[in-house]
């Protein structure tokens, strides 16, 4: 067993292996949380600044962000893995192990990292135009979407540094430098949107150029922080170096079904607007609202997923399976605890809740009953996610995916279904997601409680 300097990681690993459960949980957990709310600033506030522009400008960047969802998605394979292979060698103590996997990742990272800013670049424009977009926004959408993936790598970069923190134990480094991003971000968005000062007006193609800067100096703050020897092991910034294959490909295994299940998760919500558009603008509109209302549930859920992967990836390294299941069926119990009680507010208020959005009376109608309809599925939507992320620190990433494809997927037929068949209109849309939700939550709990995941192996 290797031993390592004290640092403060030291300490977050025994809060992980022996402290109290719920504090351990939360200790990741908020963190991990208000970042995931900071990320999600970068778009809107990319948003509500070109939303000044007009119409065009706003459907270039909203309907660039579906693809910017993939890109994201992409960023899965690596940090999913990252999570899983240093959470286990932190784990067990194995220091050694968790730096040359760090060493070898940060290579992979950049080949990684322009490899997809280069696909990226090359299907843009095959992207928009399966949108049927008005030319003026896939041109737009087109330059936006240019300056965003060439600031690819930056953006992997990033995520690969995030991840091998908070395997560590240490959510709280990522939030301090999401944080500088959204700051820089907020700050650049009207001056290169607008030409405030010194700098060009750039229109739509200025909020991209901010979010790229942004990603930029995350990186050189991640940088910073990785010479400062934050991590419980050593790390050596090398471009070159010996690489281990076969552990990059197991790499890849475990992050791949991740990123798939984010991927058709995008695809298919195009599909699900399809079908919504048919009902009217109102209905759109009351979907979008709708998702964002939804939205703080699913951030608040993810952001336990992301401290459950390290809870059970360090646990099951230390020889600690129980512990580890343990973990997981608390931080389930808090989702739950904090997704009922939004339940019961959808529930009571949904007006009042969809008027916070919107004003339009036929959007609150038909945003009133998704609320009320979706707010059956939170608590499950809850379950779905923190138990994939317990599967992620597991390395065991298979059953999520088997579960969330076909559960995304059957949507479309029973949305259609309802909806048109049974005559249930709009609400038959609500309907088909709540089912879906219920049953992949309720499927993957299960799964989960088999165990099969403790047997394994991470290396």
């Amino acid at each position: 067993m290797e031993t390592s300097r004290p640092t403060t990681s030291n300490r977050d690993i025994d809060t992980i292996l022996r402290g109290h459960p719920y504090r351990a949980i939360i200790r990741l957990a908020w963190p991990a949380t208000v970042s995931m709310l900071l990320h999600t600033l970068f778009s809107i506030t990319n948003a509500i600044w070109v939303g000044h522009m007009g119409a065009v400008p706003v459907a270039a960047v909203i309907s660039a962000t579906f693809i910017v969802w993939i890109l994201i998605s992409l960023t899965a394979v690596l940090s999913t893995g990252v999570v899983a292979m240093i959470s286990h060698a932190v784990g067990a103590r194995e220091f050694g192990r968790a730096q040359s996997v760090a060493e070898e990742t940060f290579r992979f990272a950049l080949i990684y990292g322009v490899a997809s800013a280069a696909v990226g670049l090359l299907l843009r424009g095959p992207l928009f135009e399966l949108m049927h977009l008005e030319p003026e926004v896939v041109r737009l959408g087109r330059q936006y979407m240019a300056v965003y993936f060439g600031a690819g790598v930056f953006l992997v970069f990033s995520e690969w540094a995030a991840s091998l923190f908070r395997a560590s134990g240490n959510t709280r480094l990522p939030l301090v430098v999401a944080s500088i991003g959204v700051t820089l971000n907020v700050i650049l968005d009207p001056m290169l949107i607008f030409g405030i000062g010194p700098f060009p007006e750039w229109g739509s193609t200025g909020a991209a150029v901010a979010t790229a800067i942004s990603y930029a100096i995350t990186s050189l703050v991640f940088i910073w922080f990785l010479r400062q020897r934050r991590l419980p092991f050593d790390f050596r910034f090398s471009f070159l170096g010996p690489m281990d294959w076969p552990r990059i490909r197991r790499l890849v295994m475990i992050g791949l079904p991740i990123s798939v299940s984010g991927i058709v998760f995008s695809v298919v919500y195009l599909f699900i607007n399809r079908i919504t558009a048919e009902f009217g603008t109102e209905a759109v509109a009351a979907l979008g609202i709708g998702n964002r209302i939804e939205s703080v549930n699913y951030l608040i859920a993810f952001g336990f997923s992301t401290a459950v992967a390290t809870l059970v990836g360090q646990n099951l390294g230390a020889g600690n399976p129980d512990r580890a299941a343990q973990l997981a069926r608390k931080t389930v119990l808090l989702v739950s605890a904090i997704t009922g009680f939004t339940t019961v507010l959808f529930l009571l208020f949904p007006e009042t809740i969809m008027h916070i959005f919107v004003d339009d009376p036929a959007v609150l109608e038909a945003g009133k009953h998704y609320v009320q309809i979706l707010a059956i599925s939170q608590v499950l939507m809850g379950w779905e996610i923190v138990v994939e992320g317990a599967f992620a620190g597991a390395g065991d990433t298979l059953p999520p995916m088997l579960v969330a494809i076909p559960g995304a997927l059957a949507r479309i037929p029973i949305a259609w279904l309802l909806a048109k068949v049974f005559g249930w209109g709009i609400d038959g849309v609500w309907w088909a997601i709540t089912l879906t939700t219920l049953a992949k939550g309720t499927s993957l709990y299960f799964w989960f409680g088999l165990g099969r995941w403790k047997k394994r192996q991470v290396r």
